[in-house]
């Protein structure tokens, strides 16, 4: 897993709990990495998990609260960090559809060696998607909140709700998301 991930998730937690909880969660793990992190290496992702598996037991936030909030993060830090993927997007239904062909395309290039969840999209009507996330790594909560986050970043309500399942050992999940328009 690109360590970009380990990164932010170090930034929130700092940010969320503080520089010392994040230091003690880190000594508490036995951490092949030792905790010390690059934004363009590579880790195995059991280390995101053994993190967010601390941070939940130092902050009695449950890990999937963590993944969410992580979710929210992420997407805030792409939109201040790499804005040309959210120019020209009508809202955040064109930016979801997005990420399979036009952000994963990009990333790939940056990065060739990134495993990355496929993401299939389908309009179900005005105002409406269907998203399927199929990965490896159990990380639905992450990719709820980051279509929250990202709902919430073109200023629009939405009611997100998700299907979870297995798929020859994959994660799936199928999120639909609907845009309110009276709010």
């Amino acid at each position: 897993m690109k360590g970009i991930m380990f990164t932010e998730l170090l930034a929130m937690a700092e940010d969320s709990f503080g520089e010392e909880a994040v230091d003690r969660v880190i000594e508490a793990l036995d951490l092949p990495s030792g905790g010390a992190y690059t934004s363009v290496g590579n880790y195995p992702c059991e280390e995101l998990f053994n993190l967010i598996g601390g941070f939940s037991a130092n902050s009695g936030l449950s890990a999937a609260a963590l993944q969410r909030l992580f979710g929210h993060w992420m997407m805030q830090s792409f939109a201040r960090h790499y804005p040309q993927f959210f120019e020209g997007r009508e809202g955040s239904l064109d930016m979801l559809e997005a990420i399979e062909d036009d952000i994963h395309v990009e990333v790939r290039k940056l990065y060739p060696d990134a495993d990355l969840p496929t993401f299939n999209t389908r309009r179900d009507g005005p105002g409406r998607l269907d998203m399927t996330y199929r990965s490896p790594r159990a990380l639905a909560e992450f990719c709820h909140g980051l279509i929250e986050s990202c709902t919430d970043h073109f200023g629009e309500s939405a009611c997100v709700s998700r299907r979870d399942r297995s798929e020859d050992g994959r994660t799936v999940a199928t999120f639909r998301i609907h845009i309110r328009r009276d709010a």
